[in-house]
């Protein structure tokens, strides 16, 4: 299982803006010993965010085309030699949003 939760910086206006100017990120927390290969889903679409390897934390910059807040994004961890590969929940990313990815222990 792999939980997302997303957080907003405060102070920004909600105002509908075609492509964001302000990036997005994911941080992975990879609570397990395996290096887990991070991918963002949308609309069928994998795109491959980097490498977060076993018991550490990194922060991966997710795509603007991806945060345009039309559509929803879910996460990939695929365990590098491994065969189990979770996905997150849907959710909205917004620019300026940090999403927090954390991979529990095996």
């Amino acid at each position: 299982m792999v939980l997302a939760t997303a957080t907003a910086c405060a102070g920004r206006s909600r105002e509908t803006v075609v492509e964001p100017t302000e990036s997005a990120a994911v941080q992975v927390q990879n609570q397990s010993f395996s290096d887990m290969v991070v991918y963002a889903i949308s609309g069928g679409q994998r795109i491959r965010l980097g490498l977060a390897t076993g018991n550490s934390t990194h922060t991966f910059t997710i795509p603007r085309h991806l945060i345009r807040g039309a559509g929803g994004i879910r996460f990939l961890a695929d365990p590098v030699g491994g065969n189990r590969t979770p996905v997150s929940e849907e959710m909205t990313v917004n620019p300026g949003d940090v999403v927090t990815l954390t991979i529990p222990p095996q």
